[in-house]
């Protein structure tokens, strides 16, 4: 069983800049692709970017192309997602989830193999 666990939230102005970190115990996330997500209040949950097992493959929703970008490093069993450029539409509770189907199988949604409990990102205009 695998446990993710996301960091580096906060309050930030926009145009400020946060990393943030999904770290993984109880088994590697190299075999998983890996995706972003968020969800603000009474919106539905929303598709950011994901990464192949390998790394080799990013996907990115239109609304954060250019300034967020998902990155792993395998020997810390960690994801990140380096968010550039922040605006008030930005604010929401950020999660990371995986899943061993692959990254279209993340890109997609729905019910994924492992979930984090999610960090809150606000950005002040």
């Amino acid at each position: 069983q695998v446990q993710l666990v996301e960091s580096g939230g906060g309050l930030v102005q926009a145009g400020d800049s946060l990393r943030l970190s999904c770290a993984a115990s109880g088994g590697s996330l190299t075999s998983y692709a890996v995706g972003w997500f968020r969800q603000a209040p009474g919106k539905e949950r929303e598709f950011l970017a994901a990464i192949s097992w390998s790394g080799g493959y990013t996907n990115y929703t239109d609304s954060v192309k250019g300034r967020f970008t998902i990155s792993r490093d395998s020997a810390a069993n960690t994801v990140y997602l380096q968010m550039n450029n922040l605006k008030p539409e930005d604010t929401a509770v950020y999660y990371c989830a995986a899943d061993f189907g692959g990254l279209w199988v993340v890109r997609g949604g729905g019910r994924l193999d492992y979930w984090g409990q999610g960090t809150q990102v606000t950005v002040s205009s």
